[in-house]
């Protein structure tokens, strides 16, 4: 599975971005995707994921209520809707697709990677 990232930009804390990742393949739908960031200076941590069947979703508790995880399988696609944006969601945003069945945030279980799209937020 090949992931390729975009729709980042610079945003004035409160307003919202969409973030789009599509995947090459014909497996996508079998895949959990996950988003994940890494701030400037800071390690790369998790974000959201979404089950195979968009049923399930997981976020981290800083964005819960702000940033929405989606796919459309008919287009190998997820999407994270970003929000009530704020300065500290400023980061390389990455997609990640997982082989495994449990929603997780852990980097090590994700096995592909796209190349990441950069969000900033300005106050």
């Amino acid at each position: 599975v090949q992931l390729q990232a975009s729709g980042g930009g610079l945003v004035q804390a409160g307003g919202s971005l969409r973030l789009s990742c599509a995947a090459s393949g014909r497996t996508f739908s079998s895949y959990i995707m996950g988003w994940f960031r890494q701030p400037p200076g800071k390690e790369r941590e998790f974000v959201a994921a979404i089950s195979w069947n968009p049923l399930n979703t997981y976020y981290t508790d800083s964005v819960k209520g702000r940033f929405t995880i989606s796919r459309d399988n008919t287009k190998n696609t997820v999407y994270l809707q970003m929000n009530s944006l704020k300065p500290e969601d400023t980061a390389v945003y990455y997609c990640a697709a997982d082989h495994g069945i449990r929603l997780v945030p852990d980097l090590e279980e994700y096995d592909y990677w796209g190349q990441g799209t950069q969000v900033t937020v300005s106050s």
